[in-house]
């Protein structure tokens, strides 16, 4: 059997290194329930939809499939990631962008691919729907982060998450980011477990782990209580 790292690098010469191009371009969904449903991009040239064949990549991955669980697509552009989680078996989304064509955008793709009753959009900066969203105690399974490349703060805003109770242990983490960007191997609570570069774009997948003195206290306090 072929490794995934023969079919990534096979991905990066098929769409000549770039993991999205800029402007309105249309992308399906991969797999799953709603797969082939087309969804649009946001007008503009500002917001990049990752493209299909890259989309399959990261989403073999992480899954393929899933059992449930919430996921979060933080600055969710189209849109596209979140609906492909929700395609393969992720139970609800929940979707945060803070331009307003872009949640026009989301709220179309959502309906073309019959997700309506498994998702919540939020028109929103970052940092404070995710504020909002510690206060509601919610935890999750799956998290997009796919920010303007601007902001290459991602490893510190995923360590938050992780101090508000925000993820779920194993929970994924997929960060889109600038090449020149490297974010690090390791963080604490978090194990890398994959880098992918697609020309000026990479893709960092982080995983959720229990941090070993946490382990080691609540295995000390169950023996004491024992």
């Amino acid at each position: 059997m072929r490794t995934l790292s023969f079919h990534l690098n096979r991905l990066c010469g098929t769409i000549s290194g770039k993991l999205c191009e800029r402007g309105n371009i249309d992308v399906r969904v991969v797999a799953g329930q709603a797969r082939g449903r087309v969804l649009k991009a946001v007008p503009g040239m500002n917001t990049r939809p990752t493209m299909d064949k890259v989309k399959e990549a990261i989403f073999s991955m992480i899954g393929p499939y899933f059992d449930g669980g919430v996921a979060l697509d933080l600055f969710a552009g189209t849109g596209g990631l979140g609906i492909e989680a929700w395609s393969r078996g992720i139970a609800r989304i929940i979707f945060v962008d803070r331009e307003k064509l872009s949640i026009d955008t989301i709220r179309h793709n959502v309906k073309a691919a019959g997700a309506e009753q498994a998702a919540e959009i939020y028109r929103n900066d970052a940092e404070r729907a995710l504020k909002a969203l510690a206060k509601r105690g919610l935890s999750f399974r799956l998290v997009f982060l796919d920010p303007p490349y601007r902001m290459t703060n991602m490893d510190a805003m995923i360590s938050g998450m992780a101090e508000a109770g925000m993820l779920e242990l194993d929970a994924i983490v997929v960060i889109e980011h600038d090449t020149a960007v490297v974010y690090p191997d390791e963080i604490a609570e978090f194990q890398c477990l994959k880098k992918a570069k697609y020309g000026d774009t990479s893709v960092t997948v982080y995983r959720y782990i229990a941090n070993d003195s946490m382990d080691s206290k609540v295995r000390r306090e169950d023996d004491d209580n024992a």
